[in-house]
């Protein structure tokens, strides 16, 4: 069960390349209330949601989620790449895994593909009987049972052992030091990222010609009050904005635009 409001890149990992291996996905809407709790199902194994939504900083109440998953014996994963750890950390609010794109903040500096798998180590993947994987033995690894001779790191440690070994999916030692690089200047980047969102939010809040812009930390925002209770350092440096009129100003808008980044 995922967010509908997710980057496109994983919408459609979900809805067209999972299927053609017999993985589907049941999309909400965050906004509706209950929704999840509705669409989950027996054969439900997770729920997917970004702590910010990309690329229209919509907010979710993590923990009510990961209430509602954990109600029916099953992870939430939180997509959290938008607020990176300095501005928000997913498992103090119930999440089990979370995952970045290290390619943005982490990074830093757009030298380096990456990503990254964070596994609370507190979900009981036994428990409910869904996680075969996880939990029988494993013939390629010596009859190992992750979640009986690992333990908490059951998760982590299968990717890193079965799936990093089988897919090929790693990056080089020269791009890990890259990253870890950026990491050195995470908060310095993002708490500037931060203070320049804020102003050029409410500079074009305030403009004339602007009909609306989507950042949670606007009063008006339908997502304020959960950017109050998850953002104290301040919400993500990532927004949308609307111009007033159709397609020719905003063409207009975009050919007069000097500096992009």
């Amino acid at each position: 069960v995922s967010a509908t409001t997710i980057y496109g890149g994983t919408y459609n990992l979900f809805a067209h390349t999972l299927p053609e291996y017999g993985i589907t996905a049941t999309f909400v809407d965050p906004d509706k209330a209950g929704g999840f709790e509705e669409a989950i199902r027996g054969n439900t194994k997770a729920v997917f949601i970004e702590s910010v939504g990309n690329p229209n900083s919509n907010l979710i109440d993590i923990d009510a989620v990961a209430k509602t998953a954990h109600s029916h014996g099953i992870p939430l994963i939180v997509d959290s790449t938008f607020a990176t750890p300095y501005l928000l950390r997913p498992i103090e609010h119930g999440a089990d895994v979370v995952v970045h794109s290290a390619t943005k903040f982490i990074g830093g500096h757009g030298t380096t593909l990456g990503g990254v798998i964070v596994d609370s180590g507190k979900f009981d993947w036994a428990a409910s009987g869904k996680f075969p994987k996880l939990t029988e033995p494993n013939p390629s690894y010596h009859g190992i049972s992750f979640s009986r001779d690992v333990g908490a790191a059951a998760y982590a440690a299968r990717a890193r052992a079965i799936l990093l070994r089988d897919t090929g999916a790693t990056i080089s030692p020269f791009n890990a030091f890259l990253l870890l690089q950026g990491l050195e200047t995470l908060s310095l980047r993002v708490e500037r990222h931060v203070q320049n969102t804020l102003k050029i939010v409410d500079f074009l809040h305030r403009h004339p010609r602007v009909e609306r812009v989507n950042h949670p930390s606007l009063p008006e925002s339908p997502y304020h009050k959960l950017y109050e209770k998850y953002f104290p350092n301040g919400g993500c440096s990532i927004f949308t904005f609307e111009i007033k009129g159709g397609a020719k100003e905003a063409t207009d808008f975009i050919d007069r635009l000097q500096i992009f980044s």
